[in-house]
């Protein structure tokens, strides 16, 4: 099966990014450095967007960069692009075949801004755009739903935060990320279990802040693309201004709740959703008090900085969403409607 098979093969592909790719993204770092910036203009789509939604906090929060995430259709139905003075444009691209983020960096280059391409496609349109390219060597990804380029995706954002800042203590903590993803992976027999709890499940609201909206956002993709339920990911904050009102007794919540500065509010958060509102939570958590507030739970590793987490946090969503698209009679490795290569314009 390919999606099980991309999905286990991420501490593989995690560790190639890093023995083979940090020394090309530090040379990439080097030369943006020599032609400085202001603001990063990311453009991406689908799964590629959650991954910038990832890099809007980590650069923001470890190289005080503001991050603009792009409306790519101003470039090409439109044909009226912002000014993009002062930015570094960067294109982010399982595929890098999507016209649209293409017509991004075309445009870029036109202003005589830097661009850098992250992708799994190396030679592809996107690539050629750009003036730096970051292979996540992820390797051929064959499934619809991607998985191990997401999460190259992100340990590349992390790569070039670390490189762009010059803090390398940082990276003997992603050295261990290979490591915490296959402490993850091993709890696979566990989420497919815990996943026919919800195989009648038809809409549900996922939950995450910070570092972990982008967390929330791949996770309710997923289960839109394999499991055709209606899941809406929300900022925990966001959540309270109005969508809270949807919650009644038994109405499913997906929250990623790891240790940090969003903790303390997630948790407040939980406890009313659980108590008051009568919620079914399935919790992703290194707490234990959190994870005793939902019906379902999976413990994530104690010691992951919070920075790190999405790229831990999304494996079980990944297994879940597997392993309940299976549960519901459905084929996760046919979904409907949906092809390998989403070209928009």
């Amino acid at each position: 099966m390919p999606l099980e098979g991309e999905i286990f093969e991420q501490p593989q592909t995690l560790q190639r990014l890093l023995d083979e790719g940090w020394p090309r993204i530090r040379a990439i770092a080097e030369q943006l450095q020599r032609q400085p910036f202001d603001y990063v203009f990311l453009a991406a789509r689908g799964t590629s967007d959650n991954a910038g939604r990832y890099a809007q906090y980590l650069w923001g929060a470890f190289n005080r960069l503001p991050i603009a995430l792009a409306t790519p259709s101003l470039f090409s139905l439109y044909q009226t692009p912002p000014s993009l003075n002062g930015a570094l444009v960067v294109g982010v691209s399982q595929s890098g075949r999507s016209p649209d983020i293409l017509a991004v960096m075309h445009e870029a280059r036109r202003q005589g801004c830097p661009t850098l391409a992250i992708t799994n496609t190396p030679d592809s349109p996107l690539a050629q755009a750009a003036d730096f390219v970051v292979d996540i060597l992820a390797g051929p990804e064959e499934a619809v739903a991607a998985t191990k380029s997401y999460t190259g995706e992100l340990l590349a954002i992390a790569l070039l935060s670390i490189a762009l800042a010059g803090d390398e203590e940082r990276l003997t903590v992603l050295a261990r990320v290979p490591q915490w993803v296959e402490a993850m992976l091993a709890q696979n027999e566990a989420i497919r279990q815990l996943a026919q709890r919800y195989r009648f499940m038809e809409q549900c609201v996922v939950l995450g802040r910070g570092f972990n909206y982008a967390t929330a956002f791949e996770w309710s993709l997923k289960l839109k693309e394999l499991c055709y339920i209606a899941a809406e990911p929300y900022s925990s904050a966001d959540f309270q201004h109005g969508p809270i009102a949807l919650v009644e007794h038994g109405y499913p919540v997906m929250a990623v709740v790891p240790s940090g500065k969003v903790y303390a509010g997630m948790l407040e958060l939980l406890r009313y959703l659980r108590h008051e509102r009568h919620a079914e939570l399935l919790v992703l958590s290194d707490q234990d008090e959190a994870l005793g507030l939902g019906q379902a739970a999976v413990a994530l590793p104690t010691e992951v900085p919070e920075w790190v987490t999405p790229l831990v946090s999304i494996i079980p969503a990944q297994l879940f969403c597997y392993h309940l698209s299976v549960a519901r009679g459905f084929s996760p490795e046919r979904p409907r409607g949906l092809r390998k290569v989403t070209e928009t314009e």
